[in-house]
């Protein structure tokens, strides 16, 4: 048997470890090409005004975090499961501040969940 199958909590572990390098590489990936949707449609006026109206450059240095984060998550998940559960934080604030996509910010806070959760599974399972 293998410790995937005999131990649960390291089941969770690599379950959570591959959605956390996965998605955030494929949503930062598509930063720059808008296939799943046009990001900067997330963007609040105060972003917006933050960043001097530049949306599409800041979604495409987004994009570049994610990317890193999601490489972090697979090389340090001790580590980078903690920074994508910061950066969701900004995801959700960023979003409430639209005044819409309520039902997108809830869904983002089940993901800064299971980040959070892997950083503490990471302790226990990571290198």
């Amino acid at each position: 048997m293998s410790k995937f199958s005999n131990d649960k909590g390291y089941a969770a572990f690599r379950t959570l470890q591959v959605a956390f390098v996965v998605a955030p590489i494929v949503a930062g990936f598509d930063k720059f090409f808008n296939v799943l949707t046009t990001w900067s449609q997330y963007l609040s006026p105060f972003v917006i005004n933050l960043v001097g109206g530049h949306s599409e450059g800041f979604m495409m240095f987004a994009g570049i975090v994610e990317i890193i984060a999601g490489i972090g998550v697979l090389l340090k998940p001790r580590i980078f499961a903690f920074i994508v559960s910061i950066w969701l934080i900004g995801v959700i604030i960023n979003l409430l501040m639209t005044g819409m996509y309520f039902d997108i910010a809830l869904r983002d806070v089940g993901l800064l969940l299971g980040s959070f959760a892997l950083g503490l599974l990471s302790q226990k399972y990571a290198k």
